[in-house]
C-alpha cells in the first residue's frame, strides 16, 4: 500500500526538511543530530543500504560511525 505525502506535508517532516538544506547549514543540522537519528535517516532515504548495527556488523563487521553518517547523507543530499 502506497502512502502518498502532500507537498505541505513534506515541509513540515523533519527528513524531507534536511533534504532541502545545503552547505554549512546542513553540516550544522546534521552535527545536531544523534548518530541513530541519522542512521533512521539513511534506513528511511535508501531502505535497501546497509546501516542499522546488526545488519552492518553482518554485512561487514563493523557500524556505521557518526561521521560515516553525516558523510553518507551529505553525499545522498547533494548528489540527488
Amino acid at each position: 500500500m502506497s502512502t502518498i505525502i502532500t507537498e505541505e506535508e513534506k515541509l513540515n517532516h523533519p527528513y524531507y526538511k534536511l533534504m532541502e538544506l545545503r552547505g554549512d547549514l546542513l553540516e550544522t543540522e546534521l552535527n545536531s543530530w544523534s548518530r541513530l537519528d541519522l542512521i533512521e535517516w539513511l534506513c528511511w532515504n535508501d531502505r535497501n543500504g546497509v546501516y542499522k548495527d546488526e545488519d552492518s556488523l553482518q554485512e561487514f563487521g563493523n557500524i556505521v560511525s557518526k561521521e560515516e553518517a553525516i558523510e553518507i547523507i551529505s553525499r545522498q543530499i547533494t548528489q540527488a
